[in-house]
């Protein structure tokens, strides 16, 4: 590969690493479409994204003063 390449590449890849607030890793945003005033704390005092994430929960530092770090609806699946 070229270097141009590389290094494109490689700036791709830190953008993609740094962008994580609101992003939810193995989860679905459905999933994570909680109503602030019905969030459940998942988290502790400065928890990063990726320990968030790490611990299954959503995170999302967008809402001020409720849970950034909180826990996913339940997909209910129907079964007949």
């Amino acid at each position: 590969m070229e270097p141009r390449v590389l290094w494109l590449l490689a700036v791709v890849l830190a953008l993609g690493f740094s962008s994580s607030a609101g992003q939810f890793v193995g989860l679905s945003a459905s999933q994570c479409a909680v109503p602030a005033k019905d969030r459940v704390d998942c988290g502790y005092p400065k928890v990063t994204p990726e320990q968030c994430n790490n611990r299954g929960c959503c995170f999302d530092s967008s809402i001020p003063r409720v849970p950034w770090c909180f826990k996913p609806l339940q997909e209910t699946e129907c079964k007949f």
